[in-house]
């Protein structure tokens, strides 16, 4: 029996634009034309002081932002000042001048309009791709568990004795003066372990995945971490992770991807350039926004750290200050880390570059998001960052590595067998960006009637 992952394959799930997602384009374009009307019909009563208030507010609150992360001293505060007070200022105007009334009705249907698009992109996505199967009960799983890992979430959650109630046998991992986790799974393997799971971060995740998948063993994720990005994609319950643990009793396969960085096994994300310099130090655990802030104008100058460039299939990305690559593309450009990613058996690295110079393109960043010209998004099944130094800081899954140069990414595809529960909350969909053209077409497109229809 196969039954679809994650978001699920139901009404509204068809790959044709059915009659609900052509009603909601219409609704998106009428009321997108509802805004541009108000603003035109404002236009001699100061529709336009509107208009360029507000682009020129969301470019210098952009600007702001760079002169505070990328300045120090007098600039710095003048950034962030610039970047708190930009807003208050275009709302002030806005009532003084008697605007509001004008704001408050192109930003109520232009909200809707983004509303309706978004429901219309949802009615047109594909049936979610990866397939989950059903299969036998592991008979000696083995669970790696770090009692560390999110704050005490294996005590917390009753991790062990839960997992013991359902026929695992636990080995606690420390960090301090135990063996690695590696070296924890391959023992559990040797004494005759038919599935490895493991409860921690990530990076705990990845190198416990790499072991099962050279034995050919199923991988079992408990979502007991801080952050859970490769649980929250799996569509693994992430607030309560002795969920997780139904997969031993009643669970279910999936084939998924796993990433490699010069050898070494991830399941999310390696980062290089700024955030991966910043990571290495060791007050940034518990004091990370001052640590980001002392260390980012000099690494965003180029006055620190090593210059990198990469190639991602046949493109180069020159000198980029964060350079993120993932295991499986980002529904959306978030080179802080906050996306998802719908599949994770596509066969392919996800590829953010990021390199803002100037005010000027901090300010287009603002106003066009990830489509500026500042960020490079694209998809490639090989990555190689070359750098001006020997080794280069780089964070893998969160942990902070140095490597020689260069280095090499790769994706293997579906090699990972993960066993995860048969009743899950699922992989929450994410709506792309906006497409105004393919919204536009499928309004404007006169509905037809299947053959034999009444």
């Amino acid at each position: 029996m196969a039954t679809a992952a994650g978001t699920g394959t139901g009404p509204g799930s068809t790959g044709g634009a059915d009659g609900r997602a052509r009603t909601w384009a219409r609704l998106a374009v009428a009321c997108a034309a509802g805004a541009l009307a108000v603003l035109v019909s404002a236009y001699g009563s100061g529709g336009w002081l509107f208009l360029v208030a507000g682009l020129a507010g969301l470019a210098l609150t952009g600007v702001g932002v760079w002169w505070a992360l990328a300045h120090r001293g007098v600039a710095r505060l003048v950034g962030a000042l610039l970047a708190l007070a930009t807003p208050v200022a275009v709302l002030v105007l806005f009532a003084a001048t008697g605007l509001w009334v004008v704001a408050v009705g192109v930003i109520s249907l232009w909200a809707a309009a983004l509303a309706s698009a978004r429901a219309c992109l949802r009615r047109l996505r594909q049936p979610y791709g990866m397939h989950a199967h059903r299969v036998a009960r592991a008979r000696r799983p083995v669970l790696i568990m770090n009692p560390r890992s999110g704050g005490g979430k294996v005590e917390r959650f009753q991790l062990v004795e839960r997992a013991e109630a359902r026929g695992a046998r636990v080995v606690l991992l420390d960090p301090d003066t135990g063996p690695d986790a590696e070296t924890l799974a391959r023992q559990a393997v040797a004494q005759g372990a038919d599935l490895l799971g493991a409860a921690g971060g990530d990076g705990t995740l990845a190198i416990v995945a790499a072991v099962a998948v050279e034995h050919n063993l199923p991988f079992l994720v408990v979502s007991a971490g801080t952050r859970n990005h490769f649980a929250m994609d799996l569509g693994l319950d992430r607030t309560d992770p002795s969920t997780c643990l139904d997969a031993l009793t009643n669970g279910v396969e999936l084939r998924v991807d796993l990433g490699d960085v010069a050898g070494r096994p991830f399941v999310n994300t390696v980062s290089f350039g700024a955030y991966a310099h910043i990571v290495q130090n060791p007050e940034y655990r518990d004091a990370k926004t001052a640590t980001a802030l002392e260390h980012l104008p000099e690494l965003l100058q180029g006055e620190a750290g090593p210059r990198l460039h990469a190639y991602a299939g046949g493109t180069r990305l020159d000198d980029p200050q964060a350079l993120l690559v993932s295991n499986n593309p980002y529904a959306r450009a978030d080179p802080l880390g906050g996306g998802r990613r719908t599949r994770l058996d596509r066969g392919a690295l996800g590829v953010i570059a990021v390199r803002v110079e100037s005010a000027a393109q901090a300010a287009e960043l603002a106003l066009r998001g990830e489509r500026a010209g500042a960020i490079s998004v694209l998809t490639a099944s090989r990555v190689t960052v070359h750098a001006d130094a020997d080794r280069i800081p780089v964070a893998v899954d969160g942990e902070a590595l140095t490597l020689p140069v260069p280095v090499v990414c790769v994706v293997r595809p579906r090699v990972l067998r993960v066993r995860v529960p048969l009743h899950r909350p699922g992989a929450t969909y994410v709506t792309p960006p906006v497409d105004w053209r393919r919204i536009l077409r499928l309004a404007l497109t006169p509905r037809t009637t299947a053959p034999g229809a009444d």
